[in-house]
């Protein structure tokens, strides 16, 4: 980034400039130059570069080094053989700086070795510099030994262009590469000694069993807060203790009562929720309203309830009228015979295995994680809601995200809730798939919605087809314009993350 140059000025000491025995008194040492405000980015390249350009396609490119610098949690990739699909990359660290980047040029008079004239100018301030501080991982080459020798594999198992059946057909040598490499890239002074804090943990927990966790292969298990419940558990009456005295240890302001008091009621209208539908409904931080849920209600596990929230007490088996807050798991289907493709509903995926990537290229420790201190200081002024269409559905919109978990009391189409009310009256078993409902009900909800949100990519493509041909006639080349849908930030799996955060 370039900004405009700045008034200020910089003493600068120009006496460590002088190298050169020669020349020991160079008149004036001193320079007053203007400082430019472009903020710089440094990237310590771990090599000599005789060459800029292989230098670069080692870092992955520009559109890369700006993708990475775009994302404060990434690592800077370094590839040291870019065109090897099996070469590991050394991970540079993000580090913040405050550094000048100088250019300086020393001019000396061949007739007159003494005359010696350097000019200096300060390019910008280096605010971001990437180091690689950690050792490169371990490197797998696709070479086989035969005859004493080391003969390459790349040109069999490599794909460059399209091949014939044959080359699929061909006897190859085993290749297997690893499954897992190294986790760290940084060394660690490891003296197989237990854990003191694991030692602990096995002390209190002695009554539940032998703890086999000495040396900490896994993290330790987040405090047991929640209550998870099956299909086929029974219901609790009351929240477990653990639960009053983590959340009585945040309850610090009044806004904490009223949020208390008001989930309270939320959950006497109505017995289940949804965590999406909790946040869209209450002002609170994500930390504390995770402390806040285990509290007034356990988590169902399986079952037509499945990843929601439900009232202590309350068993959803027993009672019909919670049919409606039965949870409905749906997909967007994306394929010609639906009548609209991938393109036409831009709503991003969770997850891509075709942009994977490694574990230990992201920086966790940016930025700095929640505590429950900093939670308590913290203002609450600016809190981020969840979206109503993050938990409901209307007739005439696309859902945010690929996959959703809607309840069928959120599900405000006319024709779903028929289908949901057909055997009214009449329920008599409770079903684990379907619930209260007849059986197929969940498989004709999701055609329902699947017909509608068809009906709105066809709308959006002929408005956009009109728009651009005012005549009537249809130009082949835009059939593939991008309908204007706004895009997710990616979809969040509730159920998964429940779970995640409470084990």
């Amino acid at each position: 980034m370039h900004k405009t140059q700045s008034t200020q000025q910089v003493d600068l000491s120009l006496k460590e400039l002088s190298l050169s025995d020669q020349s020991p008194h160079i008149p004036g040492n001193c320079a007053c130059l203007p400082l430019r405000e472009n903020r710089l980015v440094c990237v310590e390249y771990p090599a000599v570069i005789q060459n800029l350009d292989r230098a670069l396609e080692s870092l992955g490119g520009e559109h890369n080094m700006s993708k990475t610098y775009a994302n404060p949690n990434r690592r800077l990739e370094l590839r040291l053989r870019p065109q090897d699909p099996f070469c590991h990359s050394l991970c540079g660290n993000r580090l913040d700086s405050s550094n000048l980047l100088l250019r300086v040029r020393r001019r000396v008079r061949k007739s007159d070795p003494t005359d010696v004239q350097i000019q200096t100018e300060i390019l910008g301030i280096i605010v971001t510099t990437y180091k690689f501080q950690g050792m490169a991982d371990f490197q797998c080459l696709a070479v086989h030994p035969e005859n004493g020798s080391k003969m390459s594999l790349y040109d069999r198992i490599v794909l460059t262009r399209p091949e014939s059946q044959d080359f699929f057909e061909q006897p190859l040598p085993y290749f297997l590469p690893p499954a897992i490499f190294s986790r760290l890239d940084t060394p660690i002074d490891y003296f197989y000694r237990p854990d003191v804090t694991h030692k602990i943990t096995a002390y209190i927990h002695a009554d539940a069993g032998p703890h086999k966790n000495f040396i900490g292969l896994n993290r330790a298990r987040r405090p047991h807060n929640a209550i998870f419940v099956t299909f086929l558990d029974s219901v609790p009456n009351e929240c477990l203790e653990m639960a009053k005295v983590n959340w009585l240890r945040v309850c610090m302001k009044e806004n904490d009562h009223r949020a208390e008091q008001q989930i309270k009621e939320m959950f006497e209208r109505r017995p289940i929720w949804s965590r999406n539908a909790v946040r869209a409904n209450i002002d609170m931080h994500p930390d504390k309203l995770k402390l806040l849920l285990p509290l007034v209600a356990y988590y169902m596990v399986t079952g037509p309830w499945r990843s929601l929230w439900v009232r202590l007490g309350y068993d959803p088996r027993k009672s019909t009228e919670s049919k409606h807050y039965q949870m409905l798991d749906f997909r967007i289907r994306c394929s010609t015979k639906h009548g609209y493709s991938v393109g036409d509903v831009l709503v991003k995926p969770k997850r891509s295995s075709l942009s994977y990537t490694l574990p230990n290229t992201f920086n966790k420790t940016v930025p700095r994680k929640q505590s429950i201190e900093r939670i308590q200081t913290r203002s609450y002024a600016v809190v981020s809601f969840a979206q109503e269409s993050a938990y409901i559905f209307r007739e005439g919109m696309v859902p945010p995200h690929r996959q959703m978990f809607y309840q069928l009391c959120d599900l405000h189409v006319d024709s779903i809730q028929r289908v949901v009310n057909a055997n009214k009256g009449l329920e008599k078993k409770c079903d684990e798939r379907d619930g209260w409902c007849v059986v197929g009900t969940t498989d004709q909800l999701r055609d329902i919605i699947s017909e509608c949100i068809q009906k709105v990519v066809r709308s959006k493509k002929n408005k956009t087809y009109a728009e651009d041909e005012p005549g009537g006639a249809l130009d082949e080349t835009k059939e593939e314009e991008e309908v204007e849908f706004q895009l997710s930030e990616g979809s969040e799996n509730e159920m998964e993350t429940d779970m995640q955060e409470y084990m």
